[in-house]
């Protein structure tokens, strides 16, 4: 499985407990050289450098995988506070959508592999036409387009879904939030586990609940 931001937070707690759980983990982040936590993860989990803006290191991550090996791809890189509209925009809605795409291209997703996209509810217009924030338009704009690409994913044998994790007690999130990060990521597990090729294309929940556009 591959996890995409996987330096802290929930990418983080991803990738420890998948690899505790007996999976090949691999992970990305932008400092190999200094993983911090994530080079301390118990199991067999390998790093691969990426800032998702960098076309040749997500190239150079795809070559680097072998054909149909992903039964599992989250991207949780994000970003929120301290940054421009256009890095926003870069980051949480281009970003992943280019990274699937490459990988579903380079066929290095498993037959039925799932793809988790991580988005916030903050990106919900729930029928709306107001302003979401840099932050939300973000998220709205990647979910979006991932409903425009969803079908392609799902023709070509993905089952692909963006996901809430949840208010999280993380840097993002905050010490405030309700929810914490190995709760969260217990959740999304189960929810991957229960994926079938009828929630290709689903706005789903940490806990399995559909969210409203």
């Amino acid at each position: 499985m591959l996890v995409v931001g996987a330096s802290r937070g929930i990418g983080l707690e991803l990738a420890r407990q998948y690899a505790a759980a007996g999976w090949n983990v691999h992970a990305t982040t932008r400092t190999p050289n200094k993983p911090g936590e994530l080079g301390e993860a118990d199991g067999a989990v390998q790093l691969h450098p990426l800032d998702v803006r960098n076309a040749e290191q997500r190239d150079a991550l795809v070559a680097a995988l072998p054909e149909r090996i992903l039964d599992v791809v989250v991207h949780n890189a994000g970003i929120n506070r301290g940054f421009t509209h256009r890095e926003l925009m870069e980051v949480n809605a281009k970003a992943p959508i280019a990274m699937v795409q490459a990988l579903v291209y380079a066929g290095r997703i498993a037959p039925l592999g799932k793809v988790v996209l991580v988005t916030s509810q903050m990106g919900a217009r729930r029928g709306g036409t107001g302003r979401l924030g840099d932050y939300g338009e973000s998220k709205a704009a990647l979910n979006d387009e991932f409903r425009l690409r969803a079908p392609g994913w799902g023709a070509a044998g993905v089952i692909a879904i963006v996901m809430h994790p949840g208010w999280v007690r993380t840097d993002m999130g905050g010490g405030g939030a309700p929810l914490g990060v190995d709760e969260s990521v217990a959740g999304i597990r189960r929810v991957i586990a229960g994926l079938s090729t009828a929630d290709n294309g689903r706005f789903l929940t940490w806990d399995g609940r559909e969210h409203p556009w």
